[in-house]
């Protein structure tokens, strides 16, 4: 056991004394935030006014602006829950390319406890650094008008990091199998971190794609995990907004916000619920650690 807890620490301190692996693993997120600044928010703000069209009287300017930033938030943490697991289990490839796996296989710790110390470092570096940017994010948000978040929906938020850590860990596990040198796993991070913030709406919302790209991307948990989030940090202020509203529209502004940002993916014209999508989740990140570990047991020998 303490061969174990000293592996999942050096994984720890290896990810987190390198400054530029954790710049680089949270690079898409740094280019969804700076886009927002540049461009996205006009865009979303004016996208979100095109549903308040006779209602702009009844609804705080500062709740709009509330609420395109917790879209952008949910973009942050959605990249960020796909290249900080993928950037820290480059360490695998690592020890392989050095021969480092030479020695930590020659200890008398099993392959699995060796494996699940990999895995488990990974998930934890993804939930500490996603779990204090959306602490960071929400804190930021409430100085500068109420987040209207409840306790209920905060530990949803946070449940879901722990989720979509976990899933996304177990899945890139698998794919760190086929990388032989760290060159090869970098440039594969490159298309990851340019792919992903389309994949998960980061960059702009599902709703614009066509049905079978919106099918495809759907098909990733993480796409899954970020529309759960839009769910868990969106919910508070689109429920007041509606609230303001009072019931004019009939619920039109928030169902239209619902769909536009989609909360809900489709996936071969099948709306899933936040319950099925939570399913969904899950249910990849079991196969994937089952996979992981019959393959890792058989190729991850000893020397």
């Amino acid at each position: 056991m303490k061969g174990f807890m000293g592996l999942i620490k050096r994984n720890l301190l290896i990810y987190f004394k390198d400054i530029q692996a954790v710049i680089f693993s949270l690079l898409t997120s740094i280019i969804v935030f700076v886009l927002y600044l540049l461009f996205i928010k006009s865009t979303f703000v004016d996208s979100i006014n095109d549903f308040l069209i006779g209602l702009e009287s009844l609804v705080d300017s500062k709740d709009i602006d509330t609420l395109v930033s917790c879209i952008l938030l949910t973009g942050v943490l959605g990249s960020a829950m796909i290249t900080v697991p993928f950037n820290c289990l480059s360490t695998i490839v690592n020890d392989k390319e050095k021969k480092i796996d030479y020695d930590i296989c020659a200890t008398p710790m099993k392959r699995w406890q060796i494996i699940f110390a990999y895995f488990l470092s990974a998930t934890i570096s993804s939930i500490i650094i996603t779990g204090f940017i959306l602490t960071i994010g929400i804190g930021m948000l409430s100085m500068n008008g109420s987040v209207y978040l409840t306790l209920e929906l905060a530990m949803m938020a946070y449940g879901i990091v722990i989720l979509g850590s976990l899933s996304s860990t177990a899945l890139f596990m698998i794919l760190m199998m086929f990388f032989k040198t760290t060159s090869a796993s970098g440039a594969f991070f490159g298309m990851l971190s340019a792919a992903s913030g389309f994949v998960i709406g980061a960059y702009m919302p599902l709703s614009n794609f066509s049905k079978n790209i919106q099918t495809v991307c759907s098909l990733f948990p993480a796409t899954h995990v970020t529309a759960l989030m839009r769910t868990a940090v969106m919910g508070g202020v689109l429920d007041h907004i509606n609230d303001s509203i009072g019931g004019l529209d009939n619920g039109a502004f928030a169902d239209g916000i619902k769909d536009a940002f989609t909360f809900n993916l489709t996936v071969f014209d099948n709306k899933f619920s936040n319950q099925n999508m939570t399913f969904y989740i899950i249910a990849i990140f079991v196969i994937s650690a089952l996979v992981m570990m019959a393959l890792y047991s058989k190729t991850y020998k000893r020397k």
